[in-house]
């Protein structure tokens, strides 16, 4: 028992460290590149991530060209570097990329998507098919109320970012740096996407930009968080 509880307590002493030590990066040491095996991890903890329903309602898009970066730069404040007077985050992360959240197209009840998708991967007999079917759609049109194609694709951002959470959690423990980027206009973002990536903007919606890497240097202040108490309240 004594040894399960030391194994324990490690465990939680390694979560609460690797929290402490993530925050925003906003500059990399472009130098330092995170090793193929270690992204790979990071990457399947976004891939295991839940999401509601099961539906997955995400695609993450890897932009490793410098080339490529370059073409959000003029509306990516988040990343550009403009407020840090550097290339930013675009400039010096080892990885950069943008989870994408699907659409009332593929995530509207009853879809031929989601057919496909409790098929093919789920791997539902017919009649739990038909048992998802009704509870999503009540879900969508009484439960919560969304219907209407941007209310969809809001929901579906709300699953990229539990999913880009878990990659940031995966990346502190492994001592990979992050930053999570919504500084970007959404608009020309979609039609960048659109017309160099072949991104269907009526499918497919950027949600949130991401950047991975090793900081260049250490915060210059402290972590601050609300107290406990003003935090969590329990009855």
């Amino acid at each position: 028992m004594n040894a399960i509880t030391d194994i324990t307590k490690d465990i939680q002493a390694q979560i609460i460290d690797a929290f402490n030590f993530r925050h925003a990066t906003k500059v990399f040491d472009a130098d330092r590149k995170i090793d193929e095996r270690t992204f790979a991890t990071i990457l399947e903890a976004a891939r295991l991530s839940p999401t509601s329903f099961g539906h997955e309602p995400f695609k993450i898009l890897m932009v490793q060209s410098q080339e490529k970066r370059e073409l959000f730069r003029e509306f990516s404040w988040g990343a550009n570097g403009m407020m840090s007077g550097t290339t930013g985050q675009l400039g010096t992360a080892s990885h950069f990329g943008i989870i994408l959240a699907s659409t009332g197209k593929t995530m509207t009840a009853g879809s031929d998507y989601l057919q496909d998708h409790y098929r093919d991967v789920k791997h539902l007999p017919e009649e739990v098919i038909e048992i998802f079917n009704g509870a999503y759609g009540k879900f969508q049109t009484s439960d919560h109320g969304i219907t209407t194609d941007r209310q969809i694709t809001d929901w579906s951002g709300k699953q990229a970012y539990i999913v880009l959470a878990n990659m940031m959690t995966a990346g502190a423990l492994l001592g990979i740096d992050s930053c999570p980027i919504e500084g970007f206009d959404m608009e020309r973002t979609t039609q960048t996407l659109q017309d160099h990536f072949q991104i269907d903007g009526t499918a497919w919606k950027p949600a949130v930009m991401f950047a991975f890497g090793y900081r260049a240097k250490d915060p210059e202040f402290p972590k601050t968080r609300r107290s406990m108490d003003d935090t969590v309240s329990w009855f």
